[in-house]
């Protein structure tokens, strides 16, 4: 159903992820959209590393209420104020899939929609 897709006519990956990902006979599909960091008591943690920790924590939450799990992540998209440390983001999203590969975008933003958020996420999942 999920096959990793990486020609031998490509450099592989610059990190933990896959180049892509095809998903065949799929039963059932979400797409998220962009998660936030905002705690289920509606706090909003100041540093990045306890962003990343509540966003991860909330698209797991999403994952499990739709009977799905890390290892059916099939993309993650993810967006993280400029400055930032991009390895922390990509720690937590490692951590989060534990060894699951997905296809990967990591993108740079000025700013998000609110302030105090350094960090957003969507993910794509299939089983």
């Amino acid at each position: 159903m999920k096959r990793i897709v990486e020609p031998e006519s490509m450099a592989p990956p610059a990190a933990n992820y896959a180049h892509a990902v095809l998903t065949t006979g799929a039963s059932r599909m979400l797409h998220t959209s962009g998660v936030v960091p905002i705690s289920a008591d509606g706090t909003v943690p100041g540093d990045l590393a306890s962003q990343v920790e509540v966003v991860w924590g909330n698209i797991l939450n999403l994952l499990s209420t739709a009977g799905l799990e890390p290892a059916d992540v099939i993309s993650v998209t993810t967006y993280v104020v400029h400055g930032e440390d991009l390895a922390v983001a990509m720690a937590g999203r490692d951590r989060a899939l534990g060894g699951t590969l997905a296809a990967s975008t990591l993108v740079t933003v000025p700013a998000l929609a609110r302030p105090e958020w350094k960090m957003e996420i969507s993910v794509i999942a299939a089983r």
